[in-house]
């Protein structure tokens, strides 16, 4: 469940490792639990609005030492299965002697994921969010307390999969990033439209896949810029490399506006 079920304060199943750390303090909150699910409209749109003044509210915090440090952050999101990770490996690998990374890992279990940043080239931090949907900027917070920072490095933020919960959650983040892969319906951006109108740039990856494939990426994009008309489109493949330079060219033009 998500922390606007109203079962806890942002943050406060999350479980913050570095690769290799003991997850002794793992104190899930499963929901076996007795105590009231009043799920009635008014106390819900209260609870959420409360939740989410608070989370804005460490947002703006950590938004202000980031730019303190001129260090670029990027809130990277998607379903499940999409290739965020992928991505984020030949990124680092391609640009590693060019830009300093430091990746923040979002999941329910695992640290799967974060070891396979660190074995890119960079470091980074797992947070398991246990029943959680999406990260919050507490959980931002405390990771980005695990390590030293250095200024004018980039740091990406790579979200739970799902498109619904981390739209609504700002966690400091100059930029969003939502990937789409090409094994998903073209409409995704009509579906769950909150995370594309929130979005500042929109990765179609996988587009190594098209031949074999019945997608429509000019559909894809229209659906897109029907609910987000500033929205900018760029195809990669993480698999490949097609269309990748113009991914850190982006990212290459965000970092120097920092």
């Amino acid at each position: 469940m998500c922390d606007t079920c109203g079962c806890g304060e942002p943050g406060s199943k999350a479980v913050i490792r570095l690769p290799g750390e003991s997850n002794q303090n793992n104190h899930d909150h499963n929901h076996d639990h007795e105590h009231d699910h009043n799920h009635h409209g008014e106390r819900r749109i209260s609870v959420e609005s409360d939740i989410l003044s608070a989370n804005n509210l460490l947002a703006e915090r950590n938004r202000g030492y980031l730019e303190a440090m001129g260090i670029l952050a990027i809130n990277i999101m998607s379903s499940p299965g999409s290739g965020k990770t992928s991505l984020l490996e030949k990124t680092i690998i391609d640009l590693r002697d060019e830009i300093s990374f430091f990746v923040i890992e979002g999941d329910q279990q695992t640290l799967n994921d974060a070891q396979r940043i660190e074995s890119a080239g960079a470091p980074a931090v797992q947070i398991n969010t246990g029943n959680g949907c999406h990260l919050d900027a507490d959980m931002v917070n405390k990771a980005l307390k695990k390590h030293s920072l250095e200024k004018g490095s980039v740091v990406m933020i790579e979200n739970v999969g799902n498109l619904i919960c981390p739209s609504l959650f700002f966690l400091g983040e100059k930029k969003r990033v939502v990937i789409m892969s090409v094994t998903e319906g073209e409409d995704k951006p009509v579906k769950y439209p909150a995370m594309f109108e929130s979005a500042d740039l929109c990765l179609i990856n996988k587009t190594d896949l098209l031949p074999y494939l019945e997608y429509d990426l000019g559909k894809a994009m229209e659906f897109g810029r029907k609910v987000n008309h500033q929205l900018h489109f760029i195809e990669v493949s993480a698999k490949t490399g097609q269309g990748m330079e113009r991914w850190y060219e982006w990212l290459r033009n965000e970092k120097s506006s920092v």
